[in-house]
């Protein structure tokens, strides 16, 4: 019998996710919007947000939620992290009791400050809590989608889900490892997000390599600090969640986030360009949460804090630059657990 899978969010992630597990099974994915669903299914080809781009011809859209969450043995969620909660009320009673819930969104709930598992946890029912698991990673959908060698690393805390779901994602050209680190994980994925944005406004800014070096190093300590201060393992965020998603997020050319981060550094304004573009860039609403569980947890976290006020306070960038300079002087490894 066929895996019956599917995956919410019409994106260019989730697309490629779903193109890429109908090597292993019958998949639905579900689009926010009709003209989405509806050149998947003609062209395979999602021409709104990943044109150019050749789905698998087995892989079938719809834009009807309630059922393409229908008794599949698993979905995977690909919506943008502010939007989980409402797709998950709207869908979750439709679930598959025994099935897999896979969250491939990177965030931190505004509001709540919640992470994505914590979300879902609080939308299913609780006998599908062991069955959520966490898919991150350095991944831009177009590089996948053109099957160019890539990895990835699922957490749960379940061992043999785990392995199921690890198993499942696996592909010649696509390496999945696994972890238990839940929280971990989702850290990682979620502030590299923010540090890209500040990694961009220093590049439009043409303030050099050395300080976008410096930048996303110490950001991994940033990231390692709050991870740790809320139970996750330090040595996660060295992983492909953490340091490895960074660094693509941080320099590649295809980075919405680090888009962003240029256009403000050369003087353009957040809502002008955020305006103009046709997709989410992740870091500018976590940005919001990310500083407010700083402060909430008590953790240093000055180059978060600098781009969250520079996005949403009016902080000239070149302004937010001198404090970070100026901070007392200290070890360079601190906020571990010691």
């Amino acid at each position: 019998m066929s895996m019956r899978i599917s995956v919410l969010g019409g994106g260019s992630w989730g697309s490629v996710i779903a193109s890429m597990l109908a090597e292993k099974g019958d998949v639905l994915l579900w689009c926010r919007e009709k003209e989405v669903a509806d050149s998947v299914n003609r062209k395979h080809e999602n021409e709104l947000f990943l044109p150019g781009v050749h789905l698998h011809e087995k892989l079938t859209a719809t834009d009807d939620l309630e059922a393409a969450a229908a008794d599949r043995d698993v979905v995977v969620l690909a919506t943008p992290a502010q939007h989980m909660r409402g797709i998950l009320s709207k869908a979750s009673y439709r679930f598959l009791r025994g099935g897999q819930l896979v969250i491939a969104s990177k965030g931190i709930e505004n509001g709540t400050l919640k992470l994505m598992h914590e979300v879902a946890e609080e939308s299913v029912p609780e006998s599908m809590h062991r069955n959520i698991f966490i898919l991150s990673g350095p991944t831009f959908a177009r590089e996948l989608a053109q099957k160019m060698p890539s990895a990835a690393v699922v957490a749960g805390l379940h061992p043999d889900g785990s392995q199921f779901i690890q198993q499942l994602f696996s592909l010649p050209y696509f390496r999945v490892y696994r972890s238990p680190d839940v929280v971990g994980v989702q850290v990682g994925g979620a502030i590299k997000n923010v540090i890209a944005i500040g990694v961009g406004i220093i590049e439009g800014m043409k303030l050099g390599r050395n300080s976008q070096s410096a930048l996303m190093t110490r950001a991994i300590a940033e990231m390692t600090r709050l991870a740790v201060k809320i139970g996750a393992n330090p040595f996660t965020i060295s992983g492909l969640s953490g340091l490895g998603d960074l660094i693509l997020t941080c320099t590649g050319e295809m980075s919405r986030n680090r888009q962003v981060g240029i256009r403000i550094g050369r003087g353009e304004k957040l809502a002008d360009i955020l305006g103009g573009m046709t997709m989410v860039a992740e870091g500018v609403p976590t940005s919001i949460s990310a500083y407010q569980l700083a402060q909430k947890y008590e953790v240093p976290m000055p180059i978060v804090e600098a781009v969250y006020r520079v996005l949403h306070e009016g902080l000239d960038a070149k302004e937010a630059i001198a404090p970070l300079m100026s901070r007392s002087l200290k070890e360079e490894i601190y906020g571990y657990g010691e």
